[in-house]
């Protein structure tokens, strides 16, 4: 990657984060922590408004925003494969804001790219007849819900179909054994509890915040499942 390339990659990595230490750009770069003290000072040279905030890293001054970028190629194709993949293991709440999204990629493109893009849309198919998704489009809620960090408030039926009202503080999605998985603190059963989306049968997203302030991470507690593969 020439220099040109890679400040405009910092600048990125910038705005897409809202702390980035010298050592994590360094890392993603494959540059050296001294590289990148050049590389911010000559940002900041170009008029773009980086600080930093001492054990923290590098940011950009609130209200600077890159302007609309373009796409490569093997990037746009590679966001049609990302399309493929939810359009056959997300619902309908994930695919409608995801084709959205490739409709802004695509509109960046030059035309004969769009027309290349369009034809490996086309050539492109997934089938996967182990997965049967949720008749109920809950992943988009459920996402937001750990993003904010509000409670969950379910009636959820388990393998034996007995149904119980849950009210659950979500810490993650993971996707094992072709299923999508809901990981959270029970506040019933006060223990984080592993729930299986294809068995919620009413799910309503609270304003109430959690009532722990620390909960364990999602890593640890598919560490502890001691699944065959990586989830």
């Amino acid at each position: 990657m020439n220099r040109i390339d890679r400040l405009f990659g910092i600048t990125t990595l910038l705005q897409a984060k809202k702390y980035v230490p010298a050592e994590q750009i360094a890392a993603h770069f494959g540059i050296s922590v001294r590289t990148v003290y050049r590389d911010i000072k000559s940002l900041g040279e170009q008029g773009i408004p980086v600080s930093f905030e001492p054990h923290r890293g590098y940011f950009l001054v609130q209200g600077y925003f890159l302007p609309p970028v373009s796409f490569t190629q093997p990037e746009a194709s590679a966001l049609v494969l990302l399309q493929a993949l939810a359009a056959t293991l997300v619902d309908k709440s994930i695919q409608t804001p995801m084709a959205a999204a490739l409709h802004k990629v695509k509109a960046v493109l030059r035309s004969s790219d769009q027309d290349r893009l369009e034809q490996f849309a086309h050539q492109l198919k997934l089938h996967v007849p182990e997965y049967c998704p949720s008749e109920r489009d809950y992943l988009a809620a459920l996402q937001a819900a750990i993003v904010d960090r509000r409670v969950l408030d379910m009636e959820y039926g388990d393998k034996r179909g007995v149904t119980s009202q849950r009210q659950v503080e979500p810490i993650g999605l993971v996707f094992y054994n072709f299923a999508w998985h809901l990981i959270g603190w029970c506040q019933l059963r006060q223990q984080y509890r592993d729930f299986k989306v294809a068995r919620m049968q009413r799910l309503t997203s609270t304003t109430r915040p959690f009532t722990r302030t620390q909960h364990r991470s999602l890593a640890d507690y598919l560490a502890d499942l001691h699944l065959p593969y990586p989830v």
